[in-house]
């Protein structure tokens, strides 16, 4: 990233347990206010299991630097919340090295309660941002 130039971000967020996620994108856009940076265009999607796709839109655009996810995976009574975290996080990695750009990964869970996705919504959505603009340094 050349000095002086601000970070462009994209952010895709899920609507899957809205309440959560709509904190957790406010949350991402205050963080990179703060640390310098701008969301330039967002996508909301289904659920978690749409965000890569949504994330590989973003990533393909030259004004975006890099990409924040967020979203809230909450456990059921299945292994589903696992298979969803798995594939997910292996998509938006592969996505990484596929388009030289990063990805801040904000999605808490598997194996969370509706209560403790609640409890970490702001922290994941900031750590999100972070993640991305620190591997724009690198």
């Amino acid at each position: 990233m050349p000095a002086g130039k601000k970070p462009r971000l994209g952010l895709v967020s899920s609507q899957f347990n809205l309440e959560i996620t709509t904190r957790m994108a406010s949350e991402a856009a205050r963080e990179a206010e703060r640390l310098g940076a701008s969301i330039v265009a967002s996508i909301e999607v289904p659920g978690a299991y749409e965000i890569p796709f949504a994330a590989q839109k973003l990533l393909a655009r030259k004004e975006i630097d890099a990409v924040a996810v967020v979203g809230a995976v909450v456990k059921g009574e299945t292994k589903h919340d696992e298979v969803i975290m798995h594939a997910v996080c292996h998509h938006l990695l592969s996505l990484q090295l596929q388009h030289k750009k990063p990805v801040g990964l904000g999605i808490s869970g598997p194996g969370q309660t509706e209560e403790q996705a609640k409890a970490r919504a702001e922290d994941y959505a900031r750590r999100a941002v972070r993640a991305a603009l620190h591997q724009l340094k690198i």
